[in-house]
Order: structure tokens, then C-alpha cells, then sequence
């Protein structure tokens, strides 16, 4: 499948999407939106993928939403078509609902719409050298796929004002004190860490890591009650899969279990 605005590459078991025009910062055209949609949709129906990987090519991750290319797509849209924002949160809504792991890998800039995107995934490593910051009211444009809806949640709500009102840019460090970045590795090591951690991902049944990633983002707007009915009634799913039957039987044969995601 060929693409203009990002790459789509193989790497073993993950999917890695690079975000690919450098000369802007990787910023977020609707074209990008697109790309991006059909190259997650070609994630979630390939079996043999097990992780996908979000980074950006060059200095940043992303600088966030290409202004003038919003304005032209809102200002020329025609009725019934989606523009700019529509795109931009069913993209979001793909990487949240993904049924896999998703791992954002920051290499640098990560603003505004950059930053809404790592918050889509459900792990981020970043480069020592990476920044991350809100940026909205920097330039009177309001967020709109996660900065006052989600980050408050992500990094506690005095700290997402703080964020959303300045607009400044903070270092990996202090959002890995946050508690966003779970873990931050040499600049040149970045892409090595990711890989070994997709490894990882790869010999672990994706049945279990998809069901918990299902309860684990339901659980944050649930009862303590309600998000255990929730695990539960997937726990009873499954005991009837073949991958937990193949994990017990694996553990008494002293082996590694092959599992098969059913």
C-alpha cells in the first residue's frame, strides 16, 4: 500500500507507522488522517501483527495539527463529507479501540494534536531529549481528541490546567513523573527499547491482552463495582479459549505456550 505522509514498515511482530514529513514537524494534514486510518484498519485485520508502533521521522513526533490545512478543510468541506476534525477523532478513536497493544515512541516535539495522539496509546516510551506540551492556548485553538477531556485524567486535573492555561512545553522527565511516559531511554536507543519490548508483547497471548486492554480503558469511567463485574464476566469468556488452555498446559509441560489468539 503506498503512502505520502507516513511510512508503513514490518518490523517482526509490530506494525511500526512513522509519521513522515519532517519539514513541518510531522504536523497533521487531513491527507495524514487519512493514511493513518487505512493503515491502522490494515493493523486491526492483520493477525500476525501483535503491536503497532507510533513515531515520527526526523527532529519531532508531532507538532500537532497543520493550521492552515484545517482551516482550508473546514472552510471547504463539502456537506455530508468529513473535514478535518472527523478524521481526526476516528483516527483517535482507532488507536484507543484498538484491539491490540498500541506504544507511542516519541522521538522529540510532541504538541497539541501530537500530544493527543500519544495519549491514544496505551504505552509511550520517549527519548530523553522529547517534549511534550498542550500548546492550544498558545495559538486560541481549543483541543479537540483529548487535551481537556482526557489529559486531566492521564496526569490529574491541577496538572492538566496548569498544561492547558500556559501552553508550555515540559521534558519527557516531568510527564514521566506525571505518570504519561512509562519510560524513558537514550535518544539512540529508542527504537532498540521499543523493539525488545514488542518482543516481549509478542510471545503473550493477544486474547488476554485484548480483553484487558478492553476492561483496563473501561475501568477509568466505572465504579470500583462495576469495572470487577466487567473483569469477571470477561474472566468467564475466558476459560473457554484455547489460549488459556494452551498457557495451563504449557506451564505443566515446562514449556513455552504458542498461543493463537482464540
Amino acid at each position: 500500500m503506498h503512502y505520502e505522509t507516513i511510512q508503513f514498515e514490518r518490523r517482526g511482530a509490530g506494525a511500526w507507522i512513522i509519521l513522515n514529513t519532517p519539514k513541518n514537524m510531522n504536523s497533521v494534514s487531513l491527507s495524514m488522517l487519512s493514511e493513518l486510518e487505512r493503515a491502522l484498519i490494515e493493523c486491526e485485520s492483520d493477525r500476525s501483527i501483535k503491536a503497532v508502533i507510533l513515531t515520527g521521522a526526523g527532529s519531532a513526533f508531532c507538532a500537532g495539527a497543520d493550521l492552515k490545512n484545517v482551516l482550508s478543510s473546514l472552510n471547504n468541506s463539502e456537506p455530508g463529507t468529513k473535514d478535518f476534525l472527523d478524521m481526526f477523532d476516528e483516527v483517535c478513536g482507532l488507536l484507543r479501540k484498538m484491539p491490540k497493544p498500541v506504544i507511542a515512541a516519541v522521538n522529540g516535539l510532541a504538541l497539541a494534536g501530537g500530544l493527543e495522539i500519544v495519549m491514544c496509546c496505551d504505552i509511550v516510551y520517549a527519548a530523553e531529549s522529547a517534549k511534550m506540551g498542550d500548546a492550544h492556548s498558545n495559538f486560541g485553538v481549543f483541543p479537540g481528541a483529548g487535551g481537556a477531556a482526557v489529559l486531566p485524567k492521564k496526569i490529574g486535573l491541577n496538572r492538566a490546567k496548569h498544561l492547558l492555561f500556559s501552553g508550555d512545553i515540559i521534558s519527557a522527565a516531568e510527564m514521566e513523573r506525571f505518570g504519561l511516559v512509562n519510560q524513558i531511554v537514550a535518544d539512540q536507543q529508542l527504537v532498540e527499547e521499543v523493539e525488545t519490548y514488542v518482543e516481549k508483547l509478542a510471545a503473550k497471548s493477544p486474547l488476554v491482552l485484548r480483553r484487558m486492554k478492553e476492561v483496563a480503558n473501561a475501568s477509568v469511567d466505572q465504579t470500583q463495582d462495576a469495572a470487577l463485574r466487567h473483569e469477571m464476566l470477561h474472566l468467564r469468556q475466558h476459560v473457554r479459549s484455547y489460549d488459556l488452555a494452551e498457557g495451563l498446559k504449557a506451564f505443566a509441560e515446562k514449556r513455552k505456550p504458542e498461543f493463537k489468539g482464540y
